[in-house]
């Protein structure tokens, strides 16, 4: 299956995407980010998203261990082949070690989650399902997290299950280590 949509390169994305994409690759030991190179093609759109997934991400009020467990979550439930590749690498930036990895992406307990993290994971996998939180699971939410946590809860699961679907629809292949 190859791109619908190929990376941009200078020409196409214009200087400070395809900077931005360079020094993000070199971060990140991978090949500039194809994900940034294809939405880049359309640049207006691409700063908007970026400024929007950076408040959540890296920028956002949950820890990143629970971002990324969030993310890797949600990768794993839509079969987002590159987000998992890239997010695998943050979350073991953030703190998550590869049985914990694995047991997010399998849906399987580990005794390494707290009860915090274990929420997380069924908020996460709620809203992938039902795209909405019963309200039991809301209740326990509430008990845990306050209300600005809550909506980023929310906001991060359904940005990542969007980034996930503009992935596949444009065929965006997984990048290439360095």
């Amino acid at each position: 299956m190859s791109a619908r949509v190929t990376p941009g390169g200078w020409r196409e994305v214009g200087p400070l995407v395809a900077g931005f994409a360079r020094v993000a690759g070199r971060v990140q030991g991978t090949e500039p980010p194809a994900v940034f190179l294809t939405l880049g093609r359309h640049r207006r759109l691409f700063w908007g998203w970026l400024h929007f997934a950076g408040r959540l991400m890296p920028g956002g009020r949950l820890a990143r261990r629970e971002s990324e467990l969030v993310i890797i979550r949600v990768a794993s439930r839509r079969g987002s082949a590159y987000e998992l590749e890239q997010h695998r690498r943050l979350g073991r930036r953030a703190g998550l070690v590869r049985e914990e990895i694995a047991a997010i992406e399998a849906a399987r307990d580990h005794a390494g989650f707290s009860a915090r993290e274990q929420l997380l994971l069924r908020a996460a996998d709620e809203l992938v399902a039902d795209q909405d939180l019963s309200d039991a699971l809301w209740s326990d939410l509430g008990a845990v997290f306050d209300e600005r946590e809550k909506i980023e809860i929310v906001m991060l699961v359904g940005h990542y299950s969007m980034l996930a679907t503009a992935l596949q629809a444009l065929r965006v292949q997984p990048d290439k280590p360095r």
